[in-house]
């Protein structure tokens, strides 16, 4: 199994930074794809950004020149740096890693969530 533990969160004005960190723990060594998703107060989890262990990016457009993901695949964590914060970005963000199973499927995993908060 793998663990996924998020920190980073918190309360920032709109305009401001954040940087999230996940670090991962347990079966890690085959981890493939990690991201970060979101999920707005009353709305469904969304795609936020995903990396690939040879740091190849995807980014949904509303967050796209605003936000950064970069992983240290030395230290088994993903990060993602948010600038230029906005009211509509508030949300828990939760951490995803895939890594194969012996069956040819995938093992989807998740962190509990951090919670940030845009507001004045």
């Amino acid at each position: 199994q793998v663990q996924l533990v998020e920190s980073g969160g918190g309360l920032v004005q709109p305009g401001g930074s954040l940087r999230l960190s996940c670090a991962a723990f347990g079966l890690i060594f085959d981890i493939n794809t990690m991201g970060w998703y979101r999920q707005p107060p009353g709305k469904q989890r969304e795609l936020v950004a995903t990396i690939t262990p040879t740091r190849i990016t995807n980014y949904t457009s509303s967050v796209k020149g605003r936000f950064t993901i970069a992983r240290d695949n030395a230290k088994n964590t993903v990060y993602l740096q948010m600038s230029s914060l906005k009211p509509e970005d508030t949300a828990v963000y939760y951490c995803n890693a895939k890594r194969p199973l012996v069956d040819s499927t995938w093992g989807v995993y998740w962190g509990k969530g951090t919670l940030v908060t845009v507001s004045s």
